[in-house]
């Protein structure tokens, strides 16, 4: 890294100590308070990606975390930067922000349920899925998080074909433990 990288990376971690000052942020405001962020991502994430996930529903969170993303930029704190959590949770939240987009794009692309992934619109296996691997890669990967647009996002899904299981592999497993995870047809193969 060069000194102009340091000084960038610097800049952003302290960012959020100013961002009152800042006036040309995205969609200006008054400064977000990281908490409220951090909660309304949970809350996100929990109604709307949870246990039960559903097409309309993940994409209305994809929605909902491009509006937390540009809030997110404008997260403020008071204090020092002697042990303030607030502080951290500020930085924290650009990587909360991305972790849950990539969750909610790779539920939204595989169209299937398997093991702890259960979509009520797809509710069965399907064997295409067995050996896809879904890669999150950054879309901007110089750190930006200026993108708004949900269908956008920061995070590209990228697909990554898997070898099958081998025999000698499975055969270390219990066959009802692997009716999770495995269609029908795979565990007899």
């Amino acid at each position: 890294m060069d000194d102009e990288q340091i000084d960038a990376a610097a800049a952003e971690a302290l960012r959020p100590f100013s961002a009152e000052a800042e006036t040309e942020e995205p969609a200006g405001g008054p400064p977000e308070n990281p908490y409220t962020l951090h909660q309304e991502l949970q809350q996100t994430m929990n109604d709307l990606v949870g246990i039960i996930r559903r097409e309309a529903e993940m994409k209305q969170a994809l929605e909902k975390l491009a509006e937390l993303r540009v809030r997110a930029r404008r997260a403020g704190v008071e204090g020092h930067r002697q042990f303030n959590p607030g502080w951290h949770l500020a930085l924290d939240l650009r990587n909360m922000l991305l972790v849950s987009e990539c969750v909610a794009r790779a539920a939204l692309e595989r169209t299937e349920s398997r093991g702890g992934h259960t979509r009520e619109d797809h509710p069965s296996m399907d064997r295409k899925w067995r050996n896809v691997n879904l890669l999150c890669r950054l879309t901007d990967p110089s750190g930006g998080l200026a993108a708004t647009d949900p269908v956008r996002g920061q995070i590209a899904l990228e697909r990554q074909t898997t070898e099958p299981i081998r025999p000698d592999l499975l055969a270390l497993f219990e066959k009802e433990e692997l009716v999770k995870y495995l269609a029908e047809e795979e565990l007899y193969e």
